[in-house]
């Protein structure tokens, strides 16, 4: 007697640059290791497919659909991103699964760059290891051939709105403002495992899990992560300080929610004093609710200002130091990187009268003492003779002239 199929069945598809596997029915992991793209890439002469690891639109969401019974998906992430618009739809396909019900998960293996953030980002929990790489920009068209103004601003108007759409993904997920992200995507900010907790993109450092070997190519046109290689549009570089070791482990959960008010209540005539936010919520949520509004929108005003500042007199600053000041791990305000710059400079200007003195040293010139009987006026005839002797009156000149003269008389009378 035949089996009676079962209502969960198992799911095993094999593509070249991703898997999708339940084992169960109620739980399912997904690999996406490669580039997002709406169609196979071809080349232009010959037609035939380009080698490569793609992430195929049509592909992608037709076995998404075998996989989407599943009450649990995981998705282990390493792409450098690739089609904005494959990648929105992506992303807004597993939202509605989300809204089903499904636990969406991310865990970054290796990178999670553009489109990839952006997929990334339609999950609810998120997992980074130290080393990966999380990548944010602004959206970038490809331009080919003559065009006016007028349609260069409809060029720039289409990017802004693709922009928009990105800023609303990372806000949901991050609950940062629109400015601050919008100054993110536009300085194309990378951030480590580390840095996207901090910043809400990401919700859990793997810091037990073994260190991701990230390194790029010497043209910084092609990143290796996990044993991919995983090239970058042209044009694009990679930064100059791709982590490559394990970074340090995360601060406590304590030491990372935010601090409020203790609140006080009165229960049995004694008096307690709820010392955590938990307590705090729990006592009095409608307060907790109001505390962390106003603590959030003030939050986001302040790096709003700090950001707009900074901008200001970026100008001034070298790029760098103006990048580590907004993003880096040591991020500070318009007047510490006035002050920074100027000890940096300072630190050079010494450098350079240091080594101004070392070379004068070297090169004698102290030991060389000024020419006796110069004259000021620099008149050729006061200056010393070849043999060093001074210089001679008017009338000194003219008796050695006849003397020479007298000479070469008598020297012809002779022959």
């Amino acid at each position: 007697m035949p089996k009676a199929p079962s209502s969960t069945p198992m799911v095993s598809i094999q593509r070249p640059c991703y898997v999708m596997a339940s084992t169960d029915g109620q739980s399912a992991d997904i690999t996406m290791y490669g580039q997002i793209v709406d169609t196979q890439p071809t080349d232009w002469w010959t037609g035939e497919p380009i080698p490569g690891q793609y992430i195929i639109e049509s592909e992608f969401l037709s076995d998404l659909q075998q996989v989407e019974h599943c009450s649990e998906i995981t998705i282990r992430m390493d792409s450098v991103g690739g089609d904005a618009g494959v990648s929105i739809l992506i992303h807004n396909r597993l939202r509605e699964l989300a809204a089903k019900g499904t636990k969406l998960t991310c865990i970054v293996d290796g990178v999670a760059m553009s489109g990839g953030s952006l997929i990334m980002c339609a999950c609810d929990t998120v997992k980074a290891n130290p080393s990966s790489l999380v990548m944010i920009h602004k959206c970038w068209s490809l331009i080919w051939g003559n065009y006016n103004a007028d349609e260069l601003r409809k060029a720039a108007d289409a990017n802004d709105a693709w922009d928009k759409s990105q800023v609303s993904i990372y806000k949901r997920k991050t609950g940062l403002s629109e400015t601050v992200l919008l100054h993110m995507m536009s300085d194309t900010t990378y951030m480590t495992g580390k840095e996207a907790v901090e910043k809400g993109f990401a919700n859990e450092l793997l810091d037990d899990a073994e260190p991701v070997e990230i390194s790029a190519s010497a043209d910084r046109q092609t990143i290796y992560a996990k044993g991919h290689a995983l090239h970058l549009r042209p044009g694009t570089k990679l930064p100059g300080n791709i982590p490559m070791a394990k970074a340090a482990a995360p601060a406590t959960a304590t030491a990372n929610t935010p601090a409020a008010p203790a609140a006080q209540s009165n229960e049995g005539g004694h008096t307690t004093m709820a010392t955590t936010i938990e307590e705090l919520r729990k006592e009095n949520p409608e307060l907790c609710r109001q505390l962390e509004q106003s603590a959030s929108e003030q939050a986001s005003q302040n790096e709003r200002t700090r950001l707009s500042e900074i901008d200001e007199v970026a100008n001034l600053f070298d790029p760098t130091m103006v990048q580590e000041a907004k993003y880096g791990k040591t991020a500070c305000d318009a007047r510490e990187l006035a002050f920074r710059a100027a000890k940096a400079a300072a630190a050079q200007g010494h450098e350079f009268l240091k080594n101004l003195a070392a070379d004068n040293q070297a090169s004698g010139a102290q030991g060389v003492e000024a020419v006796p009987g110069a004259s000021a006026t620099g008149d050729p005839e006061s200056l010393p003779d070849a043999t060093g002797n001074a210089p001679k009156t008017p009338a000194e000149r003219m008796a050695a002239a006849d003397a020479a003269v007298a000479a070469l008389l008598d020297g012809d009378e002779k022959k």
